[in-house]
């Protein structure tokens, strides 16, 4: 039975190729989604891929990833900033945790350079553009065959 992971993306990740291409790339979600799903199939793992513009859907969704999933990679958007009920909600997650963000948050904006989210992931990825979704895949690879062996 193939590993189950949730990609879960936050806020206006639905905007991508649109919104500030110059920071975030001309690629849209759905060509991210589809890179994932390549990715993941080549490496036997299933993926639930979601976007919300809504906190609450995303803990949601959090909620439903228990009991299904090994893992869930999250770009949180905007809430990773902000979001201690989205933190609670991953904690919450019995399985491997890893943050993504297309631009590397640590360049931006001071306010973006704390991530509550990162305190519930094994490891943050930032700064790759839409490649931090395959690392994130790989990385949570990696993990479970290690847990396996």
């Amino acid at each position: 039975m193939a590993a189950s992971v949730f990609i879960l993306n936050g806020p206006n990740l639905n905007l991508l190729g649109e919104r500030e291409p110059e920071i975030y790339g001309r690629e849209t979600l759905a060509d991210i989604e589809t890179s994932a799903r390549d990715h993941a199939a080549s490496l036997g793992i299933e993926i639930n891929f979601r976007q919300s513009n809504h906190e609450g859907d995303l803990i949601d969704a959090v909620h439903d990833a228990r009991g299904k999933a090994a893992a869930i990679i999250v770009n949180a958007g905007g809430l990773t900033h902000t979001s201690v009920a989205l933190l609670d909600a991953l904690n919450s997650f019995d399985g491997t945790v890893v943050e993504v963000h297309l631009s590397n948050i640590h360049r931006r904006e001071q306010f973006r350079h704390h991530s509550y989210v990162a305190a519930a992931s094994v490891g943050s990825i930032c700064g790759f553009g839409s490649h931090g979704y395959i690392l994130a895949l790989d990385a949570i690879h990696t993990i479970l065959e290690r847990a396996s062996a």
